[in-house]
């Protein structure tokens, strides 16, 4: 088993550092998307804004947890290590196997769904399939890029993020003070048409859009004064980013209407187009569209890595952990990976829901891992209580027994209101079984 205690990198972020980074992984392209389904799910606007107020305090109580995690074993396995580590090798290879053909591919294709959703606002294609080429061609598209060894600078990156925010500042703005009063009556009453659906699926859509900041934990480990900046960066990132999702949901609910936000298959599109006419329409779909690829391409690329990483670990993977030293790629992780995604956006084609179908077949497997995480912690703090921990989750257990609360009403959620595309995903995880069970015993037959 690996060494946790490997040398730390050079303690050189600031609490300013840790809020800009960590805004910079969440806050993308799928705020654009989720609160017309969140709407869509909740009986009024009261219900909409504290579905994001508590995606905002769940997402505080698993940063904290992770903070402990990444700071105690800092890992470039992430999860996976901690797996390794807490419950052995076999739920480790599972969750690699997850996220090459769930999580990650999942997330690869739901976001070239919002790209195909926006893309289409501006030049429709195919008729009724027209988000469903776009999304096909961005993944194909990106995934040959990556595979040719292109890739985009971090400045480009940058700058999308703070388009990005500037976008949804323009939003907010845009319902709060430039549409007409009359349109947004239905939101000030608090009653609509948009509750046909369950809070708990509305939390679903709302824990996907805070998604991100346990990538930006793994910064733990460069954070100088780490039991102060970590907490005060965590706690003031997710703080600037609720107020930012609140805020544009109120927005939306006072320039459309809650029945409008649910009815809506662009709702930033409509809102600007109610704003400025077809001129602001067309904007606000520039920056979609631009905010869209900017993170399925970031997706794909992280994917591959991860892909990399299991088929150099396991034998029964290891065409995947072959590396191109002529474009520095790993190019059959990334070919393969690209396979599986366009083949869930065939599903999200099929079904015709794309985006939604995209969060089904997703949401379950990846919060039962988010749950495994935190039960993780609890695991280690026994098994392993000399190890150092820079940084201790505050009113343990009641935080990560919280969390790990969360996590499950979040999978059970997914699952009881989900339907088919949740138990496709779960059943694509259990297919992982049989593989692991012929690994194990190729295993057994090589040390024999």
């Amino acid at each position: 088993m690996n060494d946790p205690s490997q040398a730390r990198l050079a303690s050189s972020l600031s609490t300013v550092d840790v809020v800009a980074l960590t805004v910079g992984v969440v806050i993308g392209a799928s705020v654009f998307e989720t609160p017309a389904l969140v709407a869509g799910n909740t009986g009024s606007g009261w219900a909409a804004l504290l579905a994001w107020t508590l995606g905002g305090g769940v997402s505080i109580l698993g940063a904290l947890c992770y903070a402990e995690l990444t700071t105690a074993y800092p890992h470039a396995g992430g999860d996976y290590f901690y797996f390794q580590r807490a419950f052995g090798d076999w739920l480790a290879f599972l969750f690699a196997w997850a996220r090459l053909v769930v999580i990650q591919t999942g997330s690869i294709a739901l976001l070239a769904f919002v790209f195909g959703d926006y893309a289409t606002e501006l030049w429709p294609i195919g008729a009724q399939y027209s988000p469903s080429i776009y999304a096909a061609l961005a993944v194909a598209g990106l995934t040959l890029l990556n595979a040719l060894g292109v890739r985009q600078g971090k400045h480009v990156q940058r700058g999308l993020t703070v388009a990005t925010i500037v976008g949804l500042l323009v939003l907010i703005g845009a319902g709060l003070f430039l549409v007409p009063e009359s349109a947004g009556q239905a939101a000030a009453t608090g009653a609509s048409d948009g509750g046909g659906g369950s809070f708990g699926m509305a939390m679903v859509f709302v824990l996907l859009t805070y998604g991100g900041w346990n990538e930006a934990a793994y910064l733990s480990a460069e954070v100088r004064d780490l039991s102060r900046n970590m907490t005060r960066g965590l706690l003031g990132s997710l703080g600037l980013i609720a107020g930012l999702y609140l805020l544009v949901n109120w927005a939306y609910l006072q320039g459309l209407g809650l029945a409008g936000m649910a009815g809506s298959e662009v709702v930033a599109a409509d809102l600007m187009r109610a704003a400025f006419g077809a001129p602001g329409a067309k904007l606000i779909s520039l920056l979609v569209v631009a905010a869209a690829l900017s993170s399925t391409n970031a997706t794909i690329f992280t994917g591959a890595r991860t892909s990399f990483a299991l088929g150099r670990d396991f034998r029964l993977f290891e065409f995947l952990g072959r590396w191109d030293a002529d474009t520095e790629t790993p190019a059959n992780a990334l070919l393969v990976q690209g396979a599986v995604a366009l083949g869930l956006v065939g599903v999200g084609a099929w079904t015709r829901q794309g985006f939604e179908a995209m969060v089904d077949y997703t949401a379950p497997v990846f919060w039962l891992f988010f749950g495994l995480a935190g039960a993780a912690l609890f695991v280690l703090r026994r098994i392993e209580p000399e190890t150092d921990r820079p940084f201790q989750v505050p009113l343990y257990p009641a935080v990560p027994l919280l969390f790990c609360a969360a996590c499950l009403y979040m999978l059970w959620s997914s699952v009881a209101y989900a339907g088919a595309g949740a138990l496709l995903g779960v059943g694509v995880l259990l297919a992982g079984i049989p593989l692991l069970a012929l690994r194990t015993a190729r295993s057994q037959e090589t040390s024999s």
